[in-house]
């Protein structure tokens, strides 16, 4: 299933449904059926114990690398507190994901104003900006045209992107799959700069508010490093820590839909198999389930954004076995298999780019 093909209309994922199927879509959607199983199976009910000690225990994680930070001192063990604050820091970003998704609170203004308080002040991330990218995301995934995560900014996502990439993506997309991870290294610092970009766009609800808590969030991070470390050592001590970052977050979200087919404008695509057809999940047990904070549930996560994340287990066997009922291919595979695939598909859409020259 992880191929860099576009689907077309006449796909094999289409032909491969059975008729009975195709035709009883026009009674009613296959996506009610699922959800109806998935409401049967209590997966929709909120979590507060759950999401109680998970945050509780970042928080602590947090406040126990702060602490650490300030008993080292200006030392070079400063570096192993940049390394696990760079897992913690990716265990916000997850938190801020779930916050945006309402899994944590039904209501709009809790969950609103925990995201702001975990992205903007804790992480240096607009809340808005990104929830406005992620929803785009999730309506239209791996849409050569409407799914911002697909866009050619710098890398390129199909062959026909790459035909027409110039200028700077055109350079790294003959070599992106090699570029990938060190390009990850800049993801974090990435985020914050679209952030602060982002607030003079009309799009921006609360700019002053989301504008004052990156401030804030940038004057403690950087006048904590500067005033406790040499300047040597706190530089050192951002390299490392937001290199770590942005691979992290770039590890958990990847798998998901790179290599999985893009989508061209015009194909006739239902909820249900346009949410199935272009993600992946992957396999792992509990430590993967805490690695990626229940990503790689993300077909379960794309049907349900808003299903809490210790229900996405459940969820996924109803909704694998649906999938077969239906004949619709369900991919799922091992952390290191997604990880090939996606670098994969990423050197084979810039082969055309490689064979130019």
């Amino acid at each position: 299933m992880a191929n860099s093909t576009v689907l077309p209309e006449s796909s094999p994922a289409r032909a491969a449904e059975p008729r009975a199927q195709r035709e009883g879509r026009r009674k009613g959607s296959d996506f009610s059926e699922l959800s109806r199983r998935i409401a049967d199976a209590g997966l929709l009910r909120r979590r507060p114990l759950y999401y109680t000690v998970r945050f509780g225990t970042v928080a602590l994680a947090l406040a126990g690398g702060v602490a650490a930070f300030l008993v080292l001192g200006d030392s070079w063990s400063q570096l192993f507190v940049a390394v696990a604050l760079a897992v913690v820091f990716g265990q916000l970003g997850l938190a801020a994901h779930d916050l945006a998704h309402r899994q944590v609170f039904s209501g709009r203004r809790p969950s609103e104003a925990g995201g702001l308080l975990v992205a903007n002040l804790l992480l240096g991330m607009s809340y808005g900006w990104w929830m406005n990218k992620h929803t785009r995301h999730h309506a239209n995934p791996n849409h050569e045209e409407k799914d911002p995560d697909v866009s050619p900014d710098i890398l390129v996502w199909s062959r026909g992107q790459a035909s027409r990439a110039k200028g700077l993506p055109r350079f790294i997309g003959k070599h992106q799959a090699a570029l990938f991870f060190p390009l990850l290294t800049l993801e974090g610092l990435n985020l914050s700069f679209n952030s602060f970009k982002a607030l003079r766009s009309p799009s921006m609800k609360r700019p002053v508010v989301e504008g004052t808590l990156l401030v804030a969030h940038f004057v403690l991070y950087f006048g904590g490093l500067f005033t406790v470390l040499s300047p040597g050592r706190a530089l050192a001590f951002i390299v490392v820590h937001q290199a770590l970052f942005g691979i992290y977050l770039g590890s958990v979200f990847a798998p998901n839909h790179k290599g999985m087919p893009m989508i061209e404008e015009g194909t006739p695509l239902d909820f249900l198999r346009r949410q199935v057809l272009t993600s992946r999940n992957v396999r792992g047990g509990f430590l993967v389930d805490a690695f990626m904070g229940g990503l790689n549930y993300q077909i379960e996560h794309h049907l349900f954004p808003s299903m809490p994340t210790p229900a996405l287990g459940r969820a996924q066997v109803i909704t694998e076995a649906y999938c077969a009922e239906l004949g619709v291919p369900y991919h799922q595979t091992g952390l290191l298999a997604s990880h090939r695939e996606a670098l994969r598909h990423m050197r084979s859409v810039g082969e055309p780019l490689r064979n130019a020259g």
